[in-house]
């Protein structure tokens, strides 16, 4: 199942987005339980929403890491 996280899980209290992903709670709530359609709806709006959030995570990913790390090894 696709889905748009990017494990940076901290909501903006501005917005109501998550910051890794611009999903409401709500949304992160119900993904598992929301049709194909549905599920592709919320992410044609994501990349709208996080243009939105003024303040962004100052941490670094666990993707990011992990992709940083592999490229450490692999060079």
């Amino acid at each position: 199942m696709e889905s748009p996280c990017i494990l940076v899980c901290s909501v903006d209290e501005a917005t109501g987005y998550c910051f890794g992903c611009g999903r409401t709670r709500a949304e992160i709530g119900a993904w598992l339980s929301m049709t194909p359609a549905e599920r592709r709806a919320v992410m044609q709006a994501l990349p709208a929403r996080l243009d939105t959030i003024e303040r962004k995570p100052r941490r670094e990913t666990r993707r990011a890491r992990l992709a940083r790390e592999r490229a450490g090894k692999a060079g």
